[in-house]
């Protein structure tokens, strides 16, 4: 009988996890994303309106 039997390579291949190897200075909490976000739709909204008036 043959041996038909064979390795599979290995299941990691070649794949970095980089969130290991980097790191940033500047982290941003999800909620000043948030205050950030709702900051700029208002003063979009009142430009909208002060342009329509004049």
């Amino acid at each position: 009988m043959a041996d038909n039997s064979f390795r599979m390579p290995s299941g990691s291949g070649g794949l970095v996890r980089y969130s290991d190897e980097y790191k940033s200075k500047v982290q941003i909490k999800p909620v000043h994303v948030i205050i950030i976000i709702t900051v700029v739709v208002i003063a979009e909204i009142i430009l909208i309106f002060a342009g329509k008036t004049a």
